[in-house]
């Protein structure tokens, strides 16, 4: 048997609430500046948000693809700025809910660093999650609001998940299972494959531990069970209208290329963008995570988890992610599995910094702090260097939506072409429906489901297929009461030419053009059978934020076991890093 001892007073982590403030000392500033409104998907969530603040129980959204149903999306992140915008505007309500998913991750990674190694080490992590650089770049460039809402939620389930599992009890059973609900409400893919991830090798080492009794096969194997069967039963309650809607109309389009799906020795410059600026670097501890996970039998679930997810997260370099994702590797983007690797690495980040720090001091510390700044810097400023908004941002959206509220406009559907990412912030700003939008699961219009193309505005970029689907519309404008092609690339004319459009006014220094077809008829609703019921819109607007207020209330409960009484972490022999900081 192992000899273990607490840690001194010179090994004393660092405190959480100096992290926490680092947190807001870095953070902050940059939602202030609402520098995440220059990330791709930022303006896509705040447009679901304002449709929430104007119909809270009717998911079904006319504003994109001539009527779409909201419910194919989880709703949380987006509902919560909904609730607060209010207060704050749509705009600074996202960075406020954005932030606190950025605080409320770094608890997430401390508590769940605390299961596999030192209180130290964990306080590490927590202080590397401030300046990951995953998390910066699905902030600041990626806009992943769904990502990076969920994955602190699950992360704080996972340690009552291990209490529960091991020893049992009421408390860390309600609280694992409320956390988990709202994590699904949240962002289901974060759910469905972090159980993979995340949950497994956190039951393995529940199982495995050494420390204090371990439990039964019986009891382990039951305990387990339960909290999977009700866990389960709890987000199929909560995302129930998602799930029929899963069930019914399957993702079946043709599948639109995503760079994330590259082979990044191939397109350097998409494994710039989707490797090194996510893991920046982290990359220089990959041999020391591959090396002391295989060591430590403790750590090889852990090493597991990250292995998988880091391997997925290379897109089609290896044709791992092809084998074992399938259909879902042509449907799903691949940055999110290196945020979840990074995730799953950081307490062997913490590990490895405990060690250096303890070893080489101030020129340990002073290394680390500049390799950490550099992470962060690069991911935050990335979006500078490689806009994901296309250099769309300076369009004058506002002028647009002005004209088509105006002189009965808007009695008539739109299409933009050239305005990238930048459709959902017009979205939201007209009265007027469009038949294009940004969410590829609510793409039901024929003419797009058939053709492998993502937003109409961006057509020329998904070469053919996007072309294809851009004159499919244009050709059955009369069907969808489409009269209006509001134009900021001019290489669009001669196809609106020849389809028999012609410009009819233009805006913002006549960059912007917009062109018309003649005896169009006023849009009309579609009969779409995708539009969810009355009940099913009910339960939208209950269940997932109601989920949220559930887990608040039930993390207020007063946990059975005293945080002091959990200091007393023993360290094991196989921890340590460094010859002469062996613990006997």
């Amino acid at each position: 048997m192992q000899k273990t001892e607490p840690i001194d007073s010179s090994q004393k982590p660092i405190p959480l609430s100096l992290i926490l403030l680092l947190a807001v000392a870095v953070h902050l500033p940059l939602m202030l500046m609402k520098l995440p409104l220059k990330s791709y998907d930022t303006n896509f969530h705040i447009f679901f948000a304002s449709h929430y603040l104007h119909h809270w129980f009717n998911p079904w959204n006319v504003k994109w693809y001539a009527g779409f149903s909201q419910a194919t999306y989880p709703p949380l992140p987006q509902q919560w700025i909904a609730v607060i915008s209010p207060l704050f505007g749509l705009e600074m309500g996202y960075m406020v809910v954005q932030f606190a998913a950025i605080l409320l991750l770094v608890v997430g990674v401390y508590r769940f660093s605390r299961l596999w190694v030192s209180p130290r080490a964990a306080s590490f992590a927590a202080l590397a999650t401030v300046f990951l650089g995953s998390e910066s770049f699905l902030v600041y460039s990626a806009g992943q609001l769904g990502t990076t809402s969920a994955a602190p939620l699950y992360l704080n389930a996972l340690p009552y998940m291990y209490v529960w599992v091991r020893e049992g009890g009421w408390r860390p059973f309600l609280k694992a299972t409320a956390l988990f609900a709202a994590a699904a409400a949240a962002h289901h893919a974060t759910l469905l494959f972090g159980s993979f991830f995340f949950a497994l090798p956190v039951l393995a080492l529940a199982f495995l531990d050494d420390r204090g009794e371990k439990p039964t096969v019986s009891g382990f194997v039951m305990r387990t069970l339960v909290i999977v069967g009700v866990t389960t039963a709890a987000i199929i309650v909560v995302l129930l209208p998602f799930w029929i809607a899963l069930i019914h109309y399957p993702v079946t389009q043709t599948p639109i290329p995503h760079p994330s799906r590259a082979n990044y020795l191939l397109s350097p410059q998409w494994g710039l963008n989707y490797f090194i600026v996510p893991y920046g670097a982290l990359i220089l501890a990959l041999p020391f995570i591959f090396w002391r996970g295989s060591m430590v039998p403790k750590l090889r679930p852990l090493l597991f988890g990250f292995w998988v997810a880091f391997m997925l997260g290379l897109g089609g370099t290896t044709p791992v992610g092809p084998i074992l994702l399938r259909r879902a590797f042509e449907v799903i983007t691949m940055e999110r599995f290196s945020y979840w690797a990074t995730l799953l690495a950081l307490p062997f980040v913490g590990l490895l910094a405990s060690e250096l720090v303890s070893r080489y001091r101030v020129k340990a510390a002073g290394a680390l702090a500049v390799a950490a700044a550099f992470t962060c810097a690069l991911a935050v400023s990335w979006s500078t260097f490689h806009p994901a908004d296309g250099g769309t941002l300076g369009i004058d959206s506002n002028a647009v939506a002005a004209w088509l509220n105006r002189d009965g406009h808007n009695q008539y559907r739109y299409v933009t072409l050239g305005f990238g990412n930048q459709i959902a912030r017009l979205g939201r700003l007209t009265d007027a429906d469009s038949v294009d939008g940004e969410w590829n699961s609510g793409r039901m219009l024929p003419e797009l489901t058939k053709n492998g193309g993502g937003s109409l505005t961006n057509s020329k970029y998904f070469g053919a297929d996007g072309l294809r689907a851009l004159r499919a519309i244009l050709m059955h404008a009369s069907h969808y009461g489409l009269k209006w092609v509001i134009v900021r690339d001019p290489s669009y004319d001669p196809l609106l030419a020849f389809a028999g459009w012609r410009p009819v006014d233009n805006l913002d220094d006549k960059t912007i053009v917009i062109w018309a077809k003649d005896g169009i008829p006023p849009a009309q609703p579609l009969n779409a059978p995708q539009m969810p019921p009355r009940w099913q819109g009910l339960m939208w607007g209950i269940f997932p934020f109601g989920s949220s207020i559930f887990a608040f209330l039930v993390l207020l409960i007063p946990d059975k076991r005293r945080e002091e009484e959990m200091e007393q972490y023993p360290v094991h022999r196989e921890e340590s890093l460094l010859p002469g900081r062996m613990i006997s």
